[in-house]
């Protein structure tokens, strides 16, 4: 009884604590800073564009791997966002797990694995 108590608080504390994290490298004009929802994904290059950056995130966080791919998106769209990018030309998609040890002073160890969703782009500046 008492693992399944240490589990179910490990699982709860890491979906509490889950979120997206994300990175950005500059390549070319940063702008000022815009709203992340003025940021339009796009899987195929617009017509005239610049590259302002290479932005990454990824998330474990959400209950469903949609939930973490959602969580993904938005802190992808905040990286270009800072960079005054107005779109994304999402690059790659995928997922990373790890695993999270645990069970420390209850005498017993377990693992859980963990998931994140990834996603790389380039952060663009579309011109109309």
């Amino acid at each position: 009884m008492v693992i399944s108590k240490s589990v179910t608080f490990v699982l709860m504390l890491i979906a509490l604590t889950g979120c997206a994290t994300g990175s950005a490298i500059v390549v070319g004009q940063v702008r000022d800073p815009i709203d992340p929802d003025q940021v339009t994904l796009f899987i195929e290059a617009p017509a005239s564009y610049e590259v302002v950056g290479i932005v990454m995130a990824s998330s474990d966080a959400g209950w469903t791997r949609q939930g973490s791919v959602n969580y993904a998106v938005r802190e992808l769209k905040k990286q270009a966002a800072r960079l005054g990018a107005n779109g994304v030309l999402i690059e790659s998609t995928g997922e990373r797990t790890s695993t999270v040890i645990g069970g420390q002073g209850t005498g017993y160890l377990y693992a859980i694995p963990v998931t994140a969703q990834s996603l790389t782009g380039k952060a663009i500046f579309v011109h109309d």
